[in-house]
């Protein structure tokens, strides 16, 4: 290799190290409040323990856990830094700011490919400060490390580096299975530019299939399943393969992409670009201002290609399979989704772009806090650490009874109290478990069986919910009203002892009447309500 290539490349590795210190050291100040926070959901119920069992016995397939069939590698990663740093939410969390920290760089890079430095730039900053990403900045869940891997797939096709793209592709599937769908977007690709491929180019594009074939091969010889396990295919394959529930999930999808969290302001100043891109081409408006050292149109139209393809084949997977409609899932398309979207704002005159992107930075910020007058998923936004912290409120107020009572509740409170290491409670508490709160639930529940009753808000369900306004949305949304906290207390006949309150979430703990006068051991708590039945009468009322 040449002197100067060698130079070449080393200053470019200098370069991604020290914007990566330096987007790390933001992304972790602005989560500096989050990174001590328990683990939430999904964090609890799989991911968190199956790394722990990495960490503990090198089990590849958790076993303290349902396996799922997940790849590895996210919770490998988990586990060589708790043996590095120790064992701890925060290191977690500054992990997984790393994934995010990475996933920024990247994007700058591919952006700096096909744009100039500024629209690059605010590429970043958008993405960064788009409500899901930031959310789940901190969260130790898989998408958005495959988020990293794709946007670096998606860069390597862009330069033609098919070594790197074979090793990015393949971390990308051994972090998420779903990110094979790069493989049939590079196909696409390369047959859309009629490039013949040589034998290397072929063992490029094989090498991420291979990965995965490997990683099920060997997950089939451990359970005797190809991936995840009876109950799971049945609810994420078997039973979302129906035409009319296929549509509704595609519309969801649709709405997650271009609407959700004021991404429709976005797309509305990218159409505005265009427009105006399109009016310029046909010589009626005034020439485009063009970026320094623009790269070629072509490389433009590729990246434009590789956005929409990697975008639809996303959408069509994810209409298909996955019992859960989360936003989330989508995170490996959103660095190009944005990218792209900024590249047609910059078509606008600079400072009608400039204005224009300020205000979905604001819509942006903004959504981290307002909550959509519909359900949606709490780690759409920083709705969650209310979650984690009101159920943080709740176990330190359970944990502090005498006589260590019997609590009936539904997961993932049954493993928030169940389980120390999750980082509710200092010690296991006593739980009884039910499936869900919905009143099928509590018709197996001996009164016998429990002391307290710890009910909580699973989805986000505001007073003027859309879903039970519109009846059309409620069959869109698969929607169910929650369980009204009234029905419990009559079912059993129990008396609140204590509510929990937070920014629109709840938790109720109920105790049984006969016992009240008796067990004057319970501390009565009241958080900003005056009386804790007028709280349950006013969901009753509702």
């Amino acid at each position: 290799m040449p002197l100067h290539m060698d130079k070449t490349s080393a200053n470019l590795r200098f370069r991604f190290c020290v914007y990566f210190l330096g987007v790390f050291g933001v992304l972790a100040l602005a989560h500096f409040p989050l990174l001590g926070l328990p683990y939430y959901w999904d964090e609890a119920g799989y991911y968190i323990p199956a790394a722990l069992d990495f960490l503990h016995y090198g089990h590849l397939i958790p076993q303290s856990t349902v396996p799922t069939g997940h790849t590895p590698l996210v919770m490998i990663c988990l586990a060589a830094a708790w043996r590095i740093a120790g064992y701890a939410p925060y290191i977690t969390r500054l992990v997984m700011v790393g994934f995010a920290a990475g996933t920024l760089v990247a994007l700058y890079t591919l952006g700096r490919t096909v744009t100039r430095r500024e629209t690059a730039l605010w590429a970043c900053v958008l993405l960064a400060l788009s409500p899901l990403y930031f959310a789940q900045s901190s969260l130790a869940f898989l998408d958005l490390p495959a988020a990293l891997t794709t946007t670096v797939a998606i860069w390597a096709l862009l330069q033609r580096r098919m070594g790197v793209f074979a090793a990015a592709a393949s971390l990308a599937v051994l972090t998420k299975e779903t990110a094979v769908v790069i493989v049939p977007v590079a196909l696409f690709f390369f047959w859309w530019r009629r490039k013949n491929l040589r034998k290397s180019d072929w063992l490029s594009l094989a090498a991420p299939v291979v990965a995965l074939g490997c990683w099920a091969v060997y997950y089939h010889h451990a359970t005797g399943y190809w991936t995840g396990n009876p109950q799971y295919l049945q609810y994420n394959l078997y039973s979302t393969l129906k035409p009319g529930r296929v549509a509704l999930t595609l519309l969801r999808r649709l709405y997650q992409v271009f609407i959700a969290g004021f991404n429709w302001l976005f797309v509305v100043i990218a159409l505005f670009g265009r427009r105006r891109m399109i009016r310029a081409q046909a010589g009626t408006a005034e020439t485009l201002k063009q970026p320094e050292g623009a790269p070629r149109m072509q490389t433009e139209r590729e990246f434009f290609l590789l956005t929409t393809l990697l975008t639809a084949a996303y959408i069509a997977l994810l209409s298909v399979v996955g019992g859960a409609v989360l936003q989330r899932y989508l995170l490996p398309i959103f660095p190009c989704f944005y990218l792209a979207l900024t590249m047609l704002a910059d078509r606008l005159p600079l400072v009608a772009m400039r204005v224009g992107l300020v205000l979905v930075c604001a819509a942006f910020v903004a959504s981290w806090f307002i909550n959509p007058p519909y359900p949606f998923a709490y780690e759409n936004n920083l709705a969650y650490a209310d979650f984690i912290r009101l159920h943080q409120e709740a176990a330190q107020w359970l944990s502090a009874q005498q006589g260590n009572p019997r609590v009936l509740t539904a997961w993932p409170a049954t493993d928030e109290l169940s389980h120390p290491e999750l980082g509710y409670v200092k010690k296991p508490m006593r739980v009884v478990g039910i499936q869900n709160f919905s009143p099928p639930a509590f018709r197996s529940v001996s009164d016998s069986s429990f002391d307290l009753v710890y009910l909580y808000s699973r989805s986000w369900d505001p007073p003027d919910n859309w879903l039970r306004r519109y009846r059309f949305l409620a069959r869109l949304n698969t929607y169910s009203p929650p369980i009204v906290p009234g029905f419990v207390a009559f079912r059993f006949d129990l008396r609140p002892v204590a509510v929990f309150r937070r920014r629109g979430q709840w938790v109720t703990i109920f105790a049984k009447k006969q016992s009240l006068p008796s067990a004057t051991s319970w501390n009565f708590r009241r958080n900003n309500c005056t009386d804790c039945l007028t709280a349950i009468d006013s969901f009753v009322a509702r």
